[in-house]
Formats: C-alpha cells, sequence, structure tokens
C-alpha cells in the first residue's frame, strides 16, 4: 500500500530515541521528510518540548527549511524503567511525569496545530503506554492516561478540519518482541511495529482521530 507520504514533512520529537529513531527511519523509507529533534540537537534540530521558546522556534525552523509540515509524532518522554517505584505515589514525582510526558505532547501539539489548520491538513500522534490502564504506580497511570485524554480533546476540538490526534499505546517495547502475554500486562512490541502503526497513522490514508490504540496485545484480562 501507498501510504502516500512521499514529500510530506513530519517532526519527529525524540527522534534520537528508542521508538523515535525507529520511526524517522520508516517515514524516510516511505518517502516522507522526518525531522529529528531532541535537546540535544543530534541528527536534527534541537527542541526543549518542556520549554514553549524553544518548541517556537524548533517549529519555525521547520517551517523556514521545508515551508511546510504535515505531521508531528512525540515520543520524547523519560523511560518506565527510570520511574522510581518508592515515588510512584509521590504528587511531586507525579507533577514531575505528568509534566515530563504529557504536556510535553500538549505543548508541541498547540504549536503545530494553527499551521495545521490552516493548510487543512494534519496528522498528530503521541506515544503513550498501557500503563495507562494498570494500577500500581499512580505515576506510570497518571502520565500516560492524562496523554491519552489530552489527545481526545485535541481530537475532538480539530474535528472536521482535516487535523487528525491518536495515541499508540505499547506495552513493553523490546527489539525481539516475546510472543507470550503475562494476564494483567501488555504485549511486548518493537520499534520497528510501532513506527510501521506511527507511518499509517501520519498518513494520508488514515481517517481514524481521537483514539489510543494499543500495539502489541492489549491488556490480557481487560475487557
Amino acid at each position: 500500500m501507498d501510504l502516500q507520504l512521499q514529500d510530506r514533512v513530519v517532526l519527529v520529537v525524540g527522534g534520537n530515541g528508542f521508538i523515535g529513531s525507529a520511526v524517522v527511519d520508516r517515514l524516510r523509507a516511505e518517502g516522507a521528510t522526518a525531522v529529528s529533534a531532541s535537546r540535544g540537537g543530534e541528527g536534527g534540530i534541537r527542541l526543549d518540548a518542556a520549554d514553549d521558546a524553544s518548541v517556537e522556534d524548533g517549529v519555525a525552523a521547520v517551517l523556514a527549511e521545508h515551508g511546510r509540515l504535515d505531521g508531528l509524532v512525540v515520543t520524547a518522554a523519560p523511560a518506565a524503567q527510570t520511574l522510581d517505584p518508592a515515588r510512584s505515589g509521590d504528587p511531586d514525582a507525579v507533577a514531575e511525569a505528568v509534566a515530563a510526558k504529557s504536556l510535553v505532547f500538549l505543548r508541541v501539539a498547540n504549536a503545530v496545530i494553527p499551521i495545521m489548520r490552516e493548510a487543512g491538513f494534519g496528522r498528530i500522534l503521541g506515544v503513550s503506554g498501557q500503563l495507562a490502564g494498570v494500577t500500581g504506580s499512580i505515576v506510570a497511570s497518571v502520565r500516560n492516561s492524562a496523554l491519552d485524554t489530552i489527545a481526545k480533546n485535541l481530537a475532538d476540538a480539530t474535528a472536521g478540519s482535516g487535523v487528525l490526534v491518536n495515541t499508540v499505546n505499547p506495552g513493553t517495547v523490546a527489539e525481539s518482541p516475546a510472543a507470550e502475554v503475562a494476564r494483567g500486562l501488555g504485549g511486548e512490541s518493537s520499534p520497528a511495529q510501532i513506527a510501521d502503526l506511527a507511518a499509517f497513522l501520519l498518513s494520508p490514508r488514515n481517517a481514524v482521530s481521537g483514539s489510543s490504540i494499543a500495539i502489541g496485545h492489549r491488556l490480557r484480562g481487560v475487557v
């Protein structure tokens, strides 16, 4: 299937990360111009998604060089393994986690939506996680569920404009995903599999918006 991504311009925030780099590679294989963004600027542009001015400068740089912005992927967030289990219910830790993942997504999405509205086309994708539906760590649950909720609100706000907003929700991400799925957990997926789904959701062929899509088996034992 031709995803019609040839010459489309997509900004990938966190594009040098485990998932982000796979998304960049997949988009480029489809003929898209994938602009990798990170705080250090390695292999792309410098963009600190926790800072409004940096976000504005990064988006402006993409427009100045390419003249358009068709898609946004936000994968930037501390890995789940870095969350301190001893602080899972600490209000300060929860606030920090939401700011570092959910509000990062909101900040960049807010910056690109007016551009996409004016163009009458846009695809926005956040990488959340299946921990949104799992108890046991307030930090892990809330930062992901907040991202899903933000994305749904943005999707509703842009409905009918040509701008579509979704999230993908991986379980554990591994280069070689295990086939087994334990009860109460999500199935594993690889960065390449996530990138394949992302490429479709970013394409003009996609008509899905306002959805949180599990990749890998969705939480086993949950309706």
